[in-house]
């Protein structure tokens, strides 16, 4: 045997013996167990307990922001005093000036009820109008859009000059239209830069409007949307000089 013949012959001996306790080695791993239904099945954190409220009554851990009575949870916007809006048959009416929450929230789910004027005056943007500002910066659209039409990104239910709704579930005049708005607020970076855009998602007279769209930053009637940074704000509502009125008005923070 050649020193060639001796070398392959010594290497193969040392692959033999590797492969060897590989396969030994291999044979020690144990198998998983059989999968049971047990296995992905989770008991804790176990959800905590609310109480849902009934006709859209408020849930027991909401906040009640307008009880038909009083409206102590909302100040003027513009000095922070008493708010002056009409408050008749457990509703109240827009007023001078535009009102806001005298809390400021983040995440949140919000019901509003509203109604256009019974008597239907004027046509597309100077009809029922108002607005709810959520975090006191993105308009939810109020507008009587029944039979009513105006830019599409301004009807009802619109985040305005944003996103139209997807259809338009208005009612008829005299009769009340609920929203119910799911947001999840804007997220900014240490040195203030957008991390992540508001969210929303609206149904208007229990049909989905805006499916989790996108917010493109502030609600501006002339130019661009644009972000600011910013923290927990109030929830807004908007005096158009149309006399909308509301009533059941609740929250619950996410």
């Amino acid at each position: 045997m050649n020193r060639k013949q001796t070398f392959t012959w010594a290497l193969a001996i040392v692959a033999a013996g590797f492969l060897t306790q590989e396969n030994a080695f291999a044979q020690e791993v144990p198998k998983p167990p059989k999968m049971t239904p047990e296995m992905t099945e989770f008991w804790e954190p176990e959800p905590r307990v609310v109480t849902p409220g009934l006709n859209n009554a408020a849930p027991s851990d909401a906040i009640v922001l307008f009880n038909g009575k009083y409206l102590a949870e909302w100040k003027a916007k513009a000095d922070g005093a008493e708010a002056k809006w009409a408050v008749k048959n457990g509703a109240f009416t827009v007023g001078k000036g535009d009102i806001t929450t005298k809390k400021e929230f983040g995440d949140f789910q919000l019901h509003l009820e509203w109604s256009a004027p019974d008597e239907v005056k004027g046509s597309s943007q100077g009809r029922g109008n108002s607005g709810i500002f959520l975090q006191d910066r993105y308009e939810v659209q109020i507008l009587d859009s029944y039979q009513n039409r105006t830019y599409s990104n301004g009807q009802a239910a619109s985040i305005y000059k944003q996103h139209r709704p997807l259809v338009n579930a208005m009612s008829k005049p005299a009769e009340w239209n609920v929203y119910d708005i799911i947001y999840t607020a804007p997220r900014f970076k240490e040195d203030g830069s957008l991390f992540s855009p508001a969210r929303v998602t609206v149904l208007h007279n229990g049909v989905v409007v805006q499916n989790n769209v996108g917010i493109k930053g502030t609600t501006e009637y002339i130019g661009l949307p644009q972000y600011n940074a910013h923290g927990k704000a109030p929830i807004s509502l908007q005096d158009h000089g149309n006399p909308v009125a509301y009533r059941n008005i609740w929250i619950r923070e996410l």
